[in-house]
Protein backbone atom coordinates (compact mmCIF):
# COMPACT_ATOMS: atom_id res chain seq x y z
CA UNK A 1 0.00 0.00 0.00
CA UNK A 2 1.24 3.30 -0.82
CA UNK A 3 0.62 6.78 0.19
CA UNK A 4 -1.39 9.37 -1.65
CA UNK A 5 -0.63 12.08 -3.58
CA UNK A 6 -2.29 15.38 -3.50
CA UNK A 7 -1.65 17.90 -6.05
CA UNK A 8 -2.86 21.54 -5.13
CA UNK A 9 -2.17 24.79 -7.77
CA UNK A 10 -3.17 28.01 -8.54
CA UNK A 11 -2.56 31.01 -10.34
CA UNK A 12 -0.42 33.53 -8.24
CA UNK A 13 -2.76 35.51 -6.05
CA UNK A 14 -5.16 33.03 -5.33
CA UNK A 15 -3.62 32.23 -2.08
CA UNK A 16 -2.85 28.94 -2.59
CA UNK A 17 0.12 29.10 -0.03
CA UNK A 18 -1.66 30.56 2.51
CA UNK A 19 -4.32 27.43 2.33
CA UNK A 20 -1.62 25.15 2.43
CA UNK A 21 0.22 26.26 5.30
CA UNK A 22 -3.39 26.07 7.08
CA UNK A 23 -4.54 22.75 5.69
CA UNK A 24 -0.72 21.07 6.78
CA UNK A 25 -1.54 22.63 10.31
CA UNK A 26 -4.86 21.29 10.55
CA UNK A 27 -3.82 17.92 9.33
CA UNK A 28 -0.25 17.02 10.19
CA UNK A 29 -0.14 13.18 8.95
CA UNK A 30 0.27 14.96 4.92
CA UNK A 31 3.90 16.03 4.44
CA UNK A 32 4.47 18.90 2.06
CA UNK A 33 7.48 18.15 -0.66
CA UNK A 34 9.34 21.25 -0.85
CA UNK A 35 9.99 22.12 -4.12
CA UNK A 36 13.01 23.46 -5.88
CA UNK A 37 13.57 26.80 -7.54
CA UNK A 38 15.67 28.78 -9.71
CA UNK A 39 14.38 32.26 -8.40
CA UNK A 40 15.97 33.90 -5.74
CA UNK A 41 13.92 34.48 -2.51
CA UNK A 42 11.43 36.64 -1.48
CA UNK A 43 11.62 38.71 1.39
CA UNK A 44 10.97 36.28 4.77
CA UNK A 45 11.65 33.45 2.36
CA UNK A 46 13.98 30.81 4.25
CA UNK A 47 15.92 28.40 2.00
CA UNK A 48 14.90 24.78 2.49
CA UNK A 49 10.96 25.67 4.07
CA UNK A 50 9.84 27.70 1.38
CA UNK A 51 12.09 26.72 -1.27
CA UNK A 52 15.09 24.87 -1.94
CA UNK A 53 16.36 28.21 -3.98
CA UNK A 54 19.61 26.94 -6.20
CA UNK A 55 20.95 28.91 -9.48
CA UNK A 56 19.64 28.17 -12.59
CA UNK A 57 22.62 26.26 -13.62
CA UNK A 58 22.40 24.39 -10.84
CA UNK A 59 18.72 23.66 -11.75
CA UNK A 60 19.43 22.47 -15.23
CA UNK A 61 22.06 19.73 -14.16
CA UNK A 62 19.37 18.31 -11.70
CA UNK A 63 16.77 18.06 -14.29
CA UNK A 64 19.07 16.47 -17.02
CA UNK A 65 20.27 14.10 -14.15
CA UNK A 66 16.55 13.22 -13.96
CA UNK A 67 16.43 14.51 -10.50
CA UNK A 68 12.73 16.05 -10.59
CA UNK A 69 9.52 14.08 -10.20
CA UNK A 70 8.12 16.83 -12.05
CA UNK A 71 9.48 20.53 -13.30
CA UNK A 72 8.22 23.43 -15.13
CA UNK A 73 9.35 27.12 -16.52
CA UNK A 74 7.15 29.29 -14.35
CA UNK A 75 6.86 33.17 -14.62
CA UNK A 76 10.65 32.83 -16.69
CA UNK A 77 11.73 30.94 -13.53
CA UNK A 78 12.43 27.03 -12.85
CA UNK A 79 10.00 25.05 -10.81
CA UNK A 80 10.49 21.54 -9.48
CA UNK A 81 9.49 18.44 -7.07
CA UNK A 82 13.02 16.46 -6.21
CA UNK A 83 12.06 12.33 -6.83
CA UNK A 84 13.88 12.25 -3.43
CA UNK A 85 11.10 14.10 -1.48
CA UNK A 86 7.86 12.19 -3.23
CA UNK A 87 8.96 8.53 -3.91
CA UNK A 88 10.09 7.45 -0.64
CA UNK A 89 7.49 9.17 1.70
CA UNK A 90 4.99 7.37 -0.66
CA UNK A 91 6.53 4.21 -0.64
CA UNK A 92 6.17 4.44 3.16
CA UNK A 93 2.47 4.82 2.82
CA UNK A 94 2.75 8.49 3.73
CA UNK A 95 0.66 11.33 2.01
CA UNK A 96 2.29 13.53 0.05
CA UNK A 97 0.97 17.10 -0.88
CA UNK A 98 2.63 19.13 -4.16
CA UNK A 99 2.21 22.59 -4.01
CA UNK A 100 2.51 23.21 -8.07
CA UNK A 101 1.46 24.74 -11.41
CA UNK A 102 -0.95 23.03 -13.95
CA UNK A 103 2.26 21.69 -16.22
CA UNK A 104 3.56 20.45 -13.02
CA UNK A 105 0.40 18.81 -12.24
CA UNK A 106 -0.21 16.82 -16.04
CA UNK A 107 3.65 15.31 -15.30
CA UNK A 108 2.45 14.43 -12.21
CA UNK A 109 -0.62 12.64 -13.38
CA UNK A 110 1.26 10.99 -16.02
CA UNK A 111 3.68 9.50 -13.86
CA UNK A 112 1.09 8.53 -10.67
CA UNK A 113 -2.82 8.80 -12.11
CA UNK A 114 -4.18 7.72 -8.85
CA UNK A 115 -2.67 11.47 -7.86
CA UNK A 116 -5.92 13.83 -6.64
CA UNK A 117 -5.68 17.22 -8.10
CA UNK A 118 -7.11 20.60 -6.73
CA UNK A 119 -7.54 23.97 -8.05
CA UNK A 120 -7.54 26.89 -6.30
CA UNK A 121 -9.55 29.45 -7.94
CA UNK A 122 -9.86 33.26 -6.35
CA UNK A 123 -13.25 34.82 -5.96
CA UNK A 124 -12.92 37.26 -8.86
CA UNK A 125 -10.75 38.88 -11.41
CA UNK A 126 -10.67 42.13 -9.32
CA UNK A 127 -9.47 40.47 -6.30
CA UNK A 128 -7.00 38.95 -7.73
CA UNK A 129 -5.32 41.82 -8.79
CA UNK A 130 -5.82 43.41 -6.00
CA UNK A 131 -4.00 40.40 -3.89
CA UNK A 132 -1.12 40.40 -6.12
CA UNK A 133 -0.93 44.36 -6.58
CA UNK A 134 -1.29 44.31 -2.50
CA UNK A 135 1.55 41.36 -2.31
CA UNK A 136 4.46 43.93 -2.24
CA UNK A 137 7.15 41.24 -3.74
CA UNK A 138 7.16 41.99 -7.36
CA UNK A 139 7.77 44.61 -9.58
CA UNK A 140 5.01 46.20 -11.27
CA UNK A 141 6.46 43.89 -14.70
CA UNK A 142 6.02 40.66 -12.12
CA UNK A 143 2.43 41.58 -11.07
CA UNK A 144 1.50 42.45 -14.88
CA UNK A 145 3.25 38.90 -16.31
CA UNK A 146 1.54 36.98 -13.37
CA UNK A 147 -1.94 38.80 -14.02
CA UNK A 148 -1.54 37.95 -17.89
CA UNK A 149 -0.20 34.72 -16.98
CA UNK A 150 -3.05 33.98 -14.98
CA UNK A 151 -5.54 33.23 -18.08
CA UNK A 152 -3.35 30.61 -19.02
CA UNK A 153 -3.54 29.06 -15.43
CA UNK A 154 -7.31 29.34 -15.03
CA UNK A 155 -8.09 27.74 -18.44
CA UNK A 156 -6.78 24.81 -17.29
CA UNK A 157 -8.89 24.09 -13.94
CA UNK A 158 -11.14 21.81 -15.87
CA UNK A 159 -8.02 19.42 -15.77
CA UNK A 160 -7.90 18.85 -11.75
CA UNK A 161 -10.54 16.74 -10.09
CA UNK A 162 -12.10 19.46 -7.61
CA UNK A 163 -11.70 23.19 -7.55
CA UNK A 164 -12.22 25.47 -4.44
CA UNK A 165 -12.86 28.90 -4.45
CA UNK A 166 -10.95 31.08 -1.67
CA UNK A 167 -13.16 33.33 -0.88
CA UNK A 168 -13.75 33.48 2.41
CA UNK A 169 -10.95 31.46 3.97
CA UNK A 170 -12.37 29.35 6.31
CA UNK A 171 -15.13 28.31 3.99
CA UNK A 172 -12.03 27.20 1.66
CA UNK A 173 -10.03 25.58 4.13
CA UNK A 174 -13.33 23.57 5.02
CA UNK A 175 -13.59 22.47 1.47
CA UNK A 176 -10.20 21.33 1.43
CA UNK A 177 -10.25 19.12 4.21
CA UNK A 178 -13.61 17.62 3.57
CA UNK A 179 -11.77 16.50 0.01
CA UNK A 180 -9.17 15.36 1.80
CA UNK A 181 -11.38 12.97 4.16
CA UNK A 182 -13.41 11.62 1.58
CA UNK A 183 -9.86 10.27 -0.18
CA UNK A 184 -9.28 8.66 3.25
CA UNK A 185 -12.97 7.53 3.58
CA UNK A 186 -12.93 5.79 -0.05
CA UNK A 187 -13.67 1.82 0.88
CA UNK A 188 -10.82 0.63 -1.08
CA UNK A 189 -8.42 2.88 1.65
CA UNK A 190 -10.68 1.98 4.35
CA UNK A 191 -10.72 -1.43 3.91
CA UNK A 192 -6.44 -1.38 4.22
CA UNK A 193 -6.56 0.74 6.78
CA UNK A 194 -8.96 -1.04 8.74
CA UNK A 195 -7.80 -4.59 8.35
CA UNK A 196 -8.14 -5.65 12.07
CA UNK A 197 -11.29 -4.43 12.69
CA UNK A 198 -12.48 -6.26 9.68
CA UNK A 199 -10.82 -9.65 10.94
CA UNK A 200 -12.42 -9.02 14.38
CA UNK A 201 -16.13 -7.96 13.14
CA UNK A 202 -16.03 -11.24 10.71
CA UNK A 203 -14.96 -13.79 13.26
CA UNK A 204 -16.98 -17.05 14.09
CA UNK A 205 -19.08 -16.59 17.12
Amino acid sequence: MSGTLYIIAAPSGAGKTSLVKALLEREPEISLSVSYTSRMPRTNEVDGQHYHFVSRAVFERMAAEGAFFEYANVHGDYKGTARSAVEPLLAANRDVLLEIDWQGAQQVRKQWPEALSIFILPPSRAELERRLRNRASDSAEQIARRIADSRIEIARAPEFDYVVVNDDFAIAINDLRAIFSARRLRCEAQLKRQAGLLEDLLKPS
